[in-house]
């Protein structure tokens, strides 16, 4: 129970209850027993009354924010239902026709770099037959010396022009000179006569000398030099050098596009190298004329690696194009001019470019997935809103109730269990509403018993004292209009007018001969009588439904300056609630005749409370009341009470002198 005011101290109120043990036992328990009980009746149907649901609107915005709609539940397991199975059979679909599709593309490649390494061993072979052909021709004829007549010069040149690959020609014998033909317009006389140096440097017996693939500068073109003796028995006397055209191999490996252009559609590169990874053929005849390196490669360098254990061999690997890392699929195959001339031939394929259909199927689930869920959306869009619109009528309908509100009735109609648990639903709020109305009266009338009791107690205790009969009840409406005037909701007025009632019923515990002494107190009588808040708490604290009553009750005699009793708060500890008893109380004393003084006229007491602002009394609390004074609202002996807190919200609060008062003139009421 929260109570309005400042450092209501538990331990104080203990310290005040022990204070209290010397309350007649005698008197207090039967009274305390029968109070409780009866006061349990009264409040119980109170306390389990129906109350308007106060919800704050930023807690109202929250909880919205916290509820899904049944209707995007129904959508979501739609949607997920229906494109879920669509999504997985999508994706595993192209993922296997991904891996289907690089395997397809692997062999492809590994087929298509064997085909084109045969064809150059096979070219390469059928030269080696040409020249190991003329080699053994000479042998058997007994040597070179047939070329020494007129005609030999003549004989080479026809030779090659049957066979327009056949770029030059040379017999080379150990002793004499020389004879060569050759094609002067595609390579010129010391070309021919360099390359014969170098393949004759490396024959050392009857094997066919291959020397690697090499630019013919003046024709720009490759040629292949191969080399074979001429053996007389155990000894070379002379050796036939053939410089073989490898325009062939271009043509395996040529495009119409460069190399840029057959990664982007997807197409494979097929290049040549030789034993230094350096290109000799390329779809870019630059590249191969250039005898650019190729070993930045990967794949040539696994060749390099390999060299001839390995045949042919797939070796994906990673190329950067353009400032990005692109997975590439790359195979070789070594095609064997001879043990000491190998080529590589080399393809490399773009894998995202050679998987474009998968990608483009991929694309095709994506957008057929899209419009499936387009049309879910749509067609769950409709019926869930049939299937959910029932159960929004029937949610609004409960929140209604809820709130309190049971004049409507929800429509849901239909033969399915909706449509009953519709008319079922309105059958309960029906029967609710009876019950609250029911409940409502009672609570109605056992809110007027509970006032009834609480007046009669209080006129049982004024009624002790003739001089004293009717005042809590003018207290009561004292302390009503000022709280008015204060502005003070509806629930605490409430709670001031019980407060208000009760407030000296503490007094049961006194002794008759202190309360109707004809005369002033002693000091002695005065200490007794001041104990009659703590017997009052002592007696109301053991009700658990009085206890937001009780600041009225217990404090109302302290004081603004913390000279009051019975715990001596000050300023903002002591509750508005008492703060407003105390001045009503103070009030009745002063215009009511008492044995120790005459009632004083309304200007003299209203002047006297001004006195006590500051030191007794709150500035705010005397100008409320007083305000309600000037309005007609209070009168000595009388109020008329009219809840229009309009008359005291727009009162300007005076500012009144302090003016000391000593503690003979407070009336102990």
């Amino acid at each position: 129970m929260v109570w309005v005011g400042r450092n209501w101290n538990v331990n104080r109120n203990i310290s005040a209850v022990k204070d209290c043990q010397t309350i007649d036992r005698s008197v207090s328990e039967p009274l305390i027993s029968n109070l409780e009980r009866r006061l349990a009746l009264v409040l119980l149907p109170l306390s389990s009354a129906p109350r308007p649901i106060s919800t704050s609107h930023t807690r109202t915005v929250f909880e919205r924010l916290r509820r899904i709609r049944l209707l995007y539940v129904v959508l979501a397991v739609l949607l997920l239902v229906g494109l879920l199975p669509l999504v997985v059979a999508g994706t595993m679909v192209s993922r296997r026709s991904a891996e289907e599709l690089r395997a397809i593309e692997g062999r492809y490649q590994a087929q298509l770099v064997q085909g084109k390494a045969r064809q150059i061993e096979l070219y390469g072979q059928r030269y080696r037959d040409v020249v190991s052909g003329l080699a053994r021709g000479f042998e058997f004829a007994g040597g070179v010396h047939s070329l020494t007549d007129a005609g030999s010069r003549v004989r080479l040149q026809r030779t090659l022009q049957d066979d327009p690959n056949l770029i030059a020609l040379a017999i080379c014998p150990v002793k004499g000179e020389i004879h060569r033909a050759f094609q002067p317009d595609v390579i010129r006389k010391e070309e021919v006569d360099q390359r014969v140096s170098e393949v004759l440097a490396r024959m050392n017996g009857r094997g066919v000398i291959v020397g690697r693939p090499q630019i013919i500068r003046s024709g720009q073109e490759m040629g292949l030099t191969i080399a074979a003796p001429v053996m007389d028995g155990d000894q070379i006397v002379a050796a036939v050098v053939a410089v073989v055209s490898f325009q062939e191999a271009f043509k395996t490996v040529q495009s119409s596009k460069s190399g840029r252009e057959l990664l982007d559609a997807g197409l494979p590169i097929v290049f040549v190298v030789d034993q230094n990874g350096k290109a000799v053929a390329h779809p870019d005849v630059a590249i191969a004329f250039a005898e650019r390196p190729m070993t930045d490669l990967k794949v040539v360098q696994d060749w390099l690696e390999s060299g001839s254990q390995v045949q042919s061999a797939l070796s994906p690997f990673v190329l950067e194009r353009d400032g990005e890392s692109v997975w590439m699929l790359g195979s070789y195959a070594t095609a064997e001019l001879d043990p000491n001339s190998l080529l590589a031939v080399i393809a490399i394929q773009d894998e995202s470019a050679a998987l474009a259909s998968v990608r483009d199927m991929r694309n095709q689930v994506f957008f057929v997935s899209l419009l499936a869920a387009m049309l879910a959306l749509v067609c769950g869009f409709y019926f869930a809103e049939k299937l959910t619109r029932p159960v929004r009528e029937l949610a609004a309908g409960a929140t209604r109730i809820a709130g309190g509100d049971f004049s409507q009735r929800v429509k849901v109609l239909g033969r399915t269990e909706l449509g009953e648990l519709g008319s079922s639903f309105n059958q309960m709020t029906d029967r609710l509403e009876r019950f609250v109305l029911d409940l409502q009266r009672s609570a109605d009338e056992n809110k007027e018993l509970f006032l009834g009791t609480v007046k009669a107690l209080a006129a049982a205790i004024d009624g002790k004292d003739p001089y004293t009969r009717g005042h809590s009840e003018r207290v009561s409406r004292f302390s009503v209009a000022t709280a008015v005037g204060l502005g003070l909701d509806e629930e605490e007025v409430e709670k001031i007018r019980i407060s208000a009632l009760l407030h000296d019923v503490g007094k049961i515990g006194i002794d008759d001969r202190i309360l109707k002494k004809p005369a002033a107190l002693d000091d002695e009588e005065f200490e007794i009588m001041k104990t009659h808040p703590q017997k009052g708490y002592k007696i109301m604290s053991q009700i658990p439904a009085m206890h937001e009553f009780l600041p009225g009750m217990y404090m109302h005699h302290e004081m603004i300056n913390g000279q009051g009793y019975p715990q001596g708060l000050k300023g903002e500890e002591i509750p508005v609630q008492a703060r407003i008893v105390s001045v009503a109380d103070t009030f009745d004393a002063m215009t009511t005749e008492r044995p120790y003084q005459a009632a004083m006229e309304l200007e003299a007491a209203l002047t006297r409370l001004k006195s006590f602002v500051g030191t007794r009394y709150d500035a705010r609390v005397v100008a409320a009341f007083i305000a309600a004074c000037e309005a007609g609202k209070i009168r000595p002996g009388v109020t008329r009470l009219k809840r229009n807190q309009s008359d005291y919200t727009n009162t300007t609060i005076p500012q009144f002198p302090i003016a000391p008062t000593s503690d003979s003139i407070l009336a102990v009421s």
